[in-house]
């Protein structure tokens, strides 16, 4: 029997993984804890296996041409599907018709289905309808909680003595949530107690112990709910750090997101993640990516506290233009620049070292 509390999961990603669009697939595929991802469904890259696919590094998820074939080799190998995840995350959240009725598919399949979009299928007539015909579960990731359920900014952060590092980017889609994981990851591996604060559907779906979907909630309540969830890490688990997921960019004309998390959580340090061959900003062709150094020191007076490094996204590069690249950046800028997925997370960790408390490190326990 599973050990992940929601099952086995099929990752449907038709015509995206690979892409920005796909980051919600991307994410699960290198890690989850609330599914067991047995594969992927995408046409366009069929009998790849994912991770090889996606980080040069093979994980044993196969990519299948469709939700039938995916779910016959599932219940041929004995690992019966539970759900199919909407791995999709394209420009405003919304649902295309082959999608919709892939979904549909997978009802009849009897997989219950839990999708991030801002199109509800729990509201979809047609869908909810199958849905309650077939006897399953469509879960809306995205829709806002009950007004009853929320918090208004209260102040207590004040409270909270752990290090608290926003990790933030250039732009959307470019890798904060990933780069925040590996952090955690290689703080835990360093000695030191880490917590994550996921701020969108695709944390949550990966199993993120605290965190909101900053972009399902009424804006009256934004700063109050990443507050509380950082607040409600600190006093249950007490973590020497926490890193609190960015979402969108400061500057992005679609997505102008980071405002609340550098007011509400109030980081003591910053670290921003930037894609230097991205000349514009993401899905939209003619405004261009403003200056890494601009964006730098836009964060900076906005929060008054400091970006300590540049964590890089490699996309459009050569394998061996990486590390020079990153090189290149430290220079102009003056701080650290490290690639997580290829230099891995431990040299993060070395570059913020001399921030972070000073005990429960890795040398002293060796």
């Amino acid at each position: 029997m599973s050990t992940f509390p929601e099952g086995q999961a099929i990752v449907y990603c038709e015509g995206a993984f690979g892409t920005p669009n796909g980051k919600t697939a991307h994410g699960l595929v290198r890690r989850t804890q609330r599914y067991r991802v047995l594969s992927v469904v995408d046409s366009r890259c069929a009998g790849k296996d994912a991770g090889q696919f996606l980080d040069g590094r093979p994980n044993r998820i196969p990519i299948w041409q469709d939700i039938a074939s995916a779910y016959a080799k599932a219940m041929e190998d004995g690992n019966k599907p539970t759900h199919l995840v909407v791995g999709l995350a394209p420009d405003g959240g919304r649902l295309d018709s082959r999608a919709r009725q892939d979904v549909m598919e997978a009802i009849r399949l009897g997989l219950n289905v839990d999708c991030g979009l801002h199109d509800f299928l729990s509201e979809d007539e047609e869908i909810a309808g199958l849905a309650r015909q077939c006897g399953i579960e469509v879960r809306d990731v995205r829709k806002t909680p009950p007004r009853s359920d929320l918090h208004f900014f209260t102040g207590k952060i004040q409270e909270v003595a752990s290090l608290k590092i926003a990790m933030l980017g250039t732009d959307s889609a470019i890798g904060k949530r990933t780069t925040a994981w590996v952090l955690v990851h290689a703080l835990k591996d360093a000695g030191f107690s880490a917590e994550m604060i996921g701020t969108g559907q695709t944390a949550w779906m990966q199993g993120v112990r605290y965190g909101i979907i900053l972009d399902s909630l009424i804006n009256d309540f934004v700063s109050g709910e990443i507050e509380h969830a950082v607040w409600q890490a600190w006093t249950e688990a007490k973590p020497d750090v926490i890193v609190v997921e960015g979402q969108g960019s400061l500057m992005n004309p679609a997505y102008p997101g980071g405002f609340e998390i550098l007011a509400a959580a109030r980081p003591d340090i910053v670290i921003l993640q930037h894609a230097p061959r991205r000349l514009e900003y993401d899905g939209f062709p003619g405004y261009p990516l403003h200056p890494l150094p601009v964006q730098i020191q836009a964060v900076e007076l906005l929060s008054g506290k400091p970006v300590v490094a540049v964590t890089l996204n490699h996309e459009q590069m050569q394998t061996d233009e990486i590390v020079e690249e990153a090189a290149r950046i430290a220079g102009e800028i003056g701080l650290p620049c490290v690639d997580v997925l290829v230099q891995g997370g431990d040299a993060l960790v070395d570059a913020i070292r001399e921030r972070l408390p000073g005990r429960h490190q890795k040398e002293e326990s060796k």
